[in-house]
This record gives C-alpha cells, structure tokens and sequence, in this order.
C-alpha cells in the first residue's frame, strides 16, 4: 500500500537525511575551502584557485538541474525553456556588476557602461534604474524570473497546454527572448553582453577570498533549494503533483485545481533558476544572449535524465557528472562532446531510464520486493 502523506513526510526528514544532507555540506563548504587556502600551494593536496569557481560554476548548474526535476520529475511540465529564467537572472545580476565598475571602465563614464557609451546612448534606461543597490537587484534576480513564469504559466496552464506542446512552447519563448537580447538597441550590450565586472558588494571578483566567498554562497543556495524542493515533494503537494504526471485527468475530477498546483511549483522552479544564474555570472565573468540559447535548455534536460529523473539528488548527481565531462572533453577532444552528449542521452532513455541514480538504488529495491514476497510467517 503506498505510503501515508505524513508518513512520507515522517521519512523525508529523518536522522538518516540529516546526517547524508550535513555530511555533504562540510564536504563541500569546509573542505574545498580548507585544501584551497589552508594547504600550502605547492602540496599535491592544494586545491588551485582556478578550480574554485569551476566548482562554483558546477553549483550553479546542480541548482539549475534541481529546478527543472522539481517541475519534470514530479508534476512531468517538460521545460525546454528553462535557460531562460537562468539567463534572466544572470543579466539582473550583470547589470548589478555593470553599475559597480563606474569611472574604472574604458571610457571612464560614471553614469553609462562602457557598451552604452560605445553605442552613443545618452542617458541610462528607466530599466536601469536601481540596479546599483544590491538588495535592489537581488529583488530583481527573484522577481524578473518568477513574474515571467507566473504570466506564461498562467496563460498556458489555464488553456490546458500540456506535454509536447507546452515543450514547444517554452522552447519558442527562450528562443524570442535570445533574438531579443541579441539587439543592440535592448540596453542589454547586444550579442557582446555584459563582462569586465570589477567587485562585488565592495569585493574584487578577481581575488581569490571573493571567489572562495562566491563558491561558498553557491553551496548554502544550492542547500537551501534543495530543502525547498524536498519539502514541497514531501508534502501534500507533493503527492498531488505525482498525481498530476500520472494521470491529469483524474486529478482534476476528484476536485484540486491543477492550475494552481502547476503554477506554483513552476514559479518556484523559476526562482530557483534565477538564483542559479545570479550566482552563476560573477564567477564565470560574463553574460550574452547565448545563454537564452534553447540547446542549452535541452541540456539541461539530459542532465537531469542522466542523473535520475524524479530524485532531485539524481538532478545534481547529473549535472555535476555531465558538465565535468564536458570541461574535460572539450579540452581534450572538442570534436567528439556533442557525439558523447548525444549517447548519453540516447543510453539513459533506452538503458537506464531511471538514471545513474536509479542505477544505484536498483539493488535495494530488489531487495525490499524479496522481502516484501517472503510470508509473514517465515519472516518471523
């Protein structure tokens, strides 16, 4: 029989989880930390200060990862829009970061980035407006992509869009909003974007305490989204949502809005992308329009399908495996990373649909239906 809500409920928050979540965090926020600025440079242990926000980077795609199992994985809204919010929150956080470089930019003016002054705009746009306090702009990193997905879900949930057809959708809305980006005259320095920050909150983003500072912030936000997320699938909701992949229909007859169970966790996942690529920027330098490209949704997709769809550890699992793949073939083999992107994909729909995650859960599965079949009796 499956499981009471409060029972799951009881089971997702067990000493068992807590030891595993804060076992992985001290692994991750003190010891990377630790074999970066405690252990001497030249020991085989020392961690290299360009490696840090590499991991940060990794981070950032995890939490990323993790927004899209939250909504595919449990209420099955296939997003192959998803990059969009992502980039949407890197750009309020480039603008930010653009606003802080002032007279120490090429063309020294104080009021306009260097890509406006090279474009002969003459005055800052209203959308600029704020965007030199941080709190002004971390409201932006939450507001820009949740009210995006709170009008475009709204209008596709209410109009009963579902499966490919909300795909295309999303696909067709990331695509616009890059042909947008693209143009010089958007105040968003066109097919170039925005790069050559200086600091942030006061910090030099080229010194090695800023990026350590930035790596540990993408670790507590990849955290506490996690907890997010865990707690919503755990709940109420959560069962509601599994209901929804499974059978729709159903869902709405016995009487609970499907509309606003999607929209809620489809706003919250756009959220959570947004804080991904908020974080994401200031440690990789710089962000374009190519962000807002609908290959990299796609990937994002293959991810979290490596990974293990519906686990959300499966979703950072992937995202991690994948993009250090990617780093390391695109070095050593440029040519062959699409090939080997393609076969993962093409394996985990055919071999393992339930992931690298479901892979290593198998056994304890087979293990639970064995006993489950032995008879009361014999058990005793």
């Amino acid at each position: 029989m499956p499981a009471l809500p409060g029972g799951q409920q009881k089971g997702a928050w067990s000493p068992r989880f807590w030891a595993s979540f804060l076992a992985c965090g001290v692994a991750l926020a003190v010891a990377v930390p630790a074999f970066n600025h405690w252990v001497p440079p030249d020991s085989p242990a020392a961690l290299p200060d360009y490696l840090v926000p590499l991991l940060g980077k990794y981070l950032c795609y995890a939490l990323l990862a993790l927004s899209l199992d939250l909504i595919w994985g449990y209420a099955g809204i296939l997003s192959l829009g998803h990059g969009a919010f992502f980039a949407l929150g890197g750009y309020c956080m480039g603008m930010y970061l653009m606003r802080q470089v002032g007279t120490r930019g090429v063309y020294g003016n104080p009021l306009l980035p260097d890509f406006m002054v090279f474009l002969n705009w003459k005055e800052l746009p209203w959308f600029w407006w704020g965007f030199d306090h941080f709190a002004y702009a971390a409201t932006m990193v939450v507001l820009v992509p949740g009210l995006l997905a709170l009008v475009f879900g709204w209008l596709a949930f209410r109009s009963r869009v579902t499966g490919v057809y909300l795909s295309i959708i999303t696909q067709a809305m990331t695509y616009a909003l890059m042909l947008a980006f693209f143009r010089n005259d958007m105040g968003f320095g066109g097919n170039n974007g925005m790069t050559d920050y200086k600091d942030i909150l006061g910090w030099d983003v080229h010194q090695s305490s800023t990026r350590l500072g930035l790596y540990i912030a993408s670790v507590l936000a990849l955290g506490l989204g996690y907890l997010c997320c865990r707690f919503i699938t755990a709940s109420k909701l959560g069962r509601v949502l599994l209901a929804l992949r499974d059978a729709e229909s159903r869902v709405r007859f016995l009487g609970y809005s499907v509309t606003d169970a999607k929209l809620f966790v489809f706003t919250v996942s756009a959220v959570l992308a947004g804080i991904a690529g908020a974080l994401y920027v200031p440690q990789v330098g710089i962000i374009n329009p190519s962000e807002f490209s609908p290959g990299n949704s796609i990937e994002i997709a293959i991810w979290v399908s490596v990974g293990g769809r519906g686990t959300l550890v499966g979703a950072i699992v992937g995202a991690v495996i994948v993009n250090s793949a990617k780093t390391w073939l695109t070095g050593a083999a440029p040519e062959t990373w699409l090939f080997v992107l393609g076969t993962l994909f093409i394996l985990t729909t055919l071999v393992f649909p339930r992931g690298v995650v479901g892979l290593l859960r198998r056994p304890s599965r087979i293990r639970t239906r064995a006993a489950a079949r032995v008879p009361a009796g014999e058990r005793a």
